[in-house]
């Protein structure tokens, strides 16, 4: 594969930029894949900041891709060319261990952990000598690119009844909200709770209908009480004492996904008698928990990490099923920076998605 340009951050204070770079060709049975969409996440904007102390630069980030196949590595037969994939978070894994034999390749226990779309290999903090999460020295690109090659299992197809654009935020956004639904168990005619109306949240308020769920979703901003509305869920301002009072021991099961560091001790004596509570949207420590009210009703705490390769498959043919999918407003490239300002303060309605034709534009010259 010819050299192709990306978008990168070269420090954690500086805006992206062009920047080009080499793909390796097609190996066996890897896939080529030209990227037409990108969404944008919140972690991209904490990855390329350096928030976690982990990003290698320069940083091309975007694990949100939606591509069609160009080329064929030798033995690649699960897709064909010009098939419409779905590239999410991971690229690679062991493939050998216990999690990656069961389908939880994003739990891989193998010496590198998963391979990330971007920014290297993932070390889990029980392999990394720090004790700490990390990623490795060698770094991958992302999506906010041209084109990317990747082996084939990590390439999902997406379901004619989505649009290409509207898939892309599925395959983080939507697997990070299913993956503990599935786990956790949430059925039909169970209350869940969704704490936190962004990126994530409206998506796992969609998806929780879509199980069945009655839901109820809890959020600090009055600016997004009419938009949170629509989902189809209760909602509850977090700030309402009376409110979360009248919720106590009601939930069968909760979601926290706030992208940053919060306190979820407000929201634990909603939870029913052996329930639980999951957190996705942060992975920096979070404020101690008061195991007094954890205890007496044997409540858990727990946290997930996106999902594997079979969940997000399923996902996405849930949402197309449904008739289901994120809110998007669509973006060229040039504005990535722009959007990264927007989405630090919470002011997007819901999920941006790049449109990669706008690259091609800019390289052909078009203005």
């Amino acid at each position: 594969m010819p050299s192709t340009t990306g978008y990168a951050a070269k420090h954690s204070f500086s805006r992206l930029k062009p920047i080009e770079f080499d793909r390796e060709p097609a190996g066996p049975g890897e896939i080529e894949v030209e990227i037409l969409f990108c969404g944008v996440c919140h972690s991209d904007v904490h990855q390329c900041g350096n928030d976690w102390s982990n990003t290698i630069y320069p940083c091309v980030p975007g694990h949100e891709i939606v591509g069609r196949v160009t080329t064929l590595g030798k033995g690649a037969t699960r897709h064909a060319i010009g098939d419409i994939v779905g590239i999410g978070c991971m690229v690679d894994s062991c493939q050998s261990c216990d999690p990656c034999k069961a389908g939880d390749e994003n739990y891989c226990e193998g010496p590198n952990g998963f391979l990330a779309t971007y920014n290297g290999p993932f070390i889990p903090a029980a392999k990394a000598p720090t004790g700490e999460n990390s990623y490795s020295s060698d770094n991958t690109y992302g999506g906010y690119s041209g084109a990317i090659t990747v082996r084939e299992e990590f390439a999902l197809n997406i379901p004619a009844g989505l649009s290409p654009e509207v898939a892309a935020p599925i395959l983080c956004a939507g697997v990070t909200t299913y993956s503990p639904m599935k786990h956790w168990g949430v059925k039909a005619g169970d209350h869940v709770g969704i704490i936190g109306i962004g990126g994530l949240g409206h998506m796992a308020v969609k998806i929780a209908i879509a199980l069945g769920a009655k839901v109820t979703a809890f959020t600090s901003s009055k600016e997004k009480l009419a938009e949170a509305t629509n989902l189809g869920a209760t909602i509850v301002m977090e700030d309402d004492a009376d409110a979360m009072k009248g919720l106590k021991n009601t939930f069968d099961f909760m979601l926290s996904t706030i992208p940053e560091k919060h306190d979820i001790n407000p929201f634990i004596p909603l939870l029913k008698r052996d329930k639980t509570i999951v957190l996705v949207g942060a992975l920096e420590p979070m404020k101690g928990v008061d195991n007094s009210v954890v205890a007496f009703s044997r409540k858990s705490v727990a946290g997930s990490l996106i999902g594997g390769l079979a969940e997000t498959q399923e996902v996405l043919e849930l949402c197309a099923e449904h008739g289901i999918g994120p809110d998007i407003e669509i973006i060229p490239i040039q504005q990535i920076n722009d959007a990264f300002k927007r989405l630090a303060k919470g002011d997007v309605r819901f999920r941006y998605v790049i449109d990669m034709a706008s690259l091609r534009d800019e390289q052909a010259g078009v203005r």
